[in-house]
């Protein structure tokens, strides 16, 4: 189970982007700034916290995009909330899935 503990500061992930490990599920929190145009016409910049997640045992670069889910939250000690629920929620629905991704290398062709 992640916990808000396991997550740096917002502090942190202002500056940069933060990965970490539940078993078998790797996750990466990541800052994105999206421009929209408002009413009026004029562009507005948002902040949005980008969770990643992914079965193990391989990092960020070398697993393949499909294997990747995501998800946005808003950029703040609430979406830091929402996005470690999130997480956990993929963790229960199929606990299986990342108990085999963390101690299944040999199902990764070329190992």
């Amino acid at each position: 189970m992640i916990r808000r503990e396991d997550i740096l500061p917002m502090g942190f992930l202002k500056k940069s982007d933060y990965s970490g490990s539940c078993g078998g599920l790797r996750y990466r929190l990541k800052k994105v700034t999206e421009t929209f145009t408002d009413d009026s016409g004029g562009e507005v910049k948002k902040d949005s916290l980008l969770c990643e997640i992914w079965p193990g045992p391989f990092n960020y670069i070398t697993t393949p995009p499909e294997l990747k889910e995501s998800e946005k939250f808003t950029f703040d000690e609430d979406g830091v909330g929402d996005a470690i629920f999130w997480m956990n929620n993929k963790l229960a629905e199929d606990p299986g899935k990342w108990e085999k991704a963390a101690s299944d290398w040999k199902s990764y062709g070329g190992i």
